[in-house]
């Protein structure tokens, strides 16, 4: 089915085209609201600026697909794989994300308030600036670039941040218990209230005073010494 026919068929009132093969075509700023597009191959195809609010891309084949200043609210992208794909600018709030591939991608800038990624791969994807108040668990975000993101509330426990960069990051009341943030970079970041029980920081670089906003027990230090009790943040 050609892209022509797919926009004429949703026209007409359509809204279900799973397994449909539409790759590297353009559906810039195009009207694709609640469309089911689950399992489709849509290798490298031009979504940006579109409106595809409420729309199934569950298991759906997105590598390197253009997603930048689309509209994703809610959309279901579980399973989906989006190695490459660029998001940078989209609105993802309350998307189902979960164990999608988004490995090397880019979301600087959107906003995914209340989207879930827990079990996500997210390796090396820029998240830098973006609205993070979202569920990430045991999410992996090895050497992903977090800077001056705003995670705050975010539920990252069990999520490994080997290597991130967090700078500057706002990570107020965020939920860190047993993540991985070894060798993480936190300079300039905002722990007041956060969740640092069970985690791992060794090699981490931060400001030692910023560690004392957080909860803290049986955390693994950057220096590798364990901190054995205790720290309620002051309010």
């Amino acid at each position: 089915m050609s892209v022509d026919e797919v926009l004429e068929q949703y026209g007409l009132g359509k809204r279900n085209f799973p397994k449909i093969k539409l790759n590297g075509v353009c559906l810039y700023r195009a009207d694709l609201r609640e469309i089911n597009f689950k399992g489709g191959s849509l290798i490298g195809t031009n979504f940006s600026g579109a409106d595809l609010a409420g729309a199934d891309l569950s298991g759906a084949n997105l590598i390197g697909a253009n997603l930048s200043a689309a509209n994703l609210i809610g959309v279901n992208f579980s399973g989906a794989d989006l190695i490459g794909a660029n998001l940078g600018g989209a609105k993802l709030g309350n998307a189902n994300l979960t164990k999608i591939t988004l490995t090397g991608g880019n979301l600087s800038g959107a906003n995914l308030n209340g989207a879930n990624l827990n079990e996500a791969s997210l390796q090396r994807t820029n998240f830098s600036g973006a609205v993070l108040t979202a569920t990430l668990k045991e999410a992996s975000l090895q050497g992903a670039n977090l800077s001056s993101a705003s995670l705050v509330e975010a539920n990252l426990s069990g999520a490994d941040l080997n290597g991130a960069n967090l700078a500057g990051a706002n990570l107020s009341k965020t939920n860190f218990y047993e993540a991985i943030l070894a060798g993480a970079n936190l300079n300039g970041t905002s722990l007041n209230g956060a969740d640092l029980r069970f985690a791992n920081l060794r090699e981490a670089n931060l400001n030692p005073e910023s560690i004392k906003e957080a909860r803290l027990h049986r955390t693994v230090l950057p220096d590798g010494s364990i901190w054995q009790h205790v720290e309620m943040p002051k309010h």
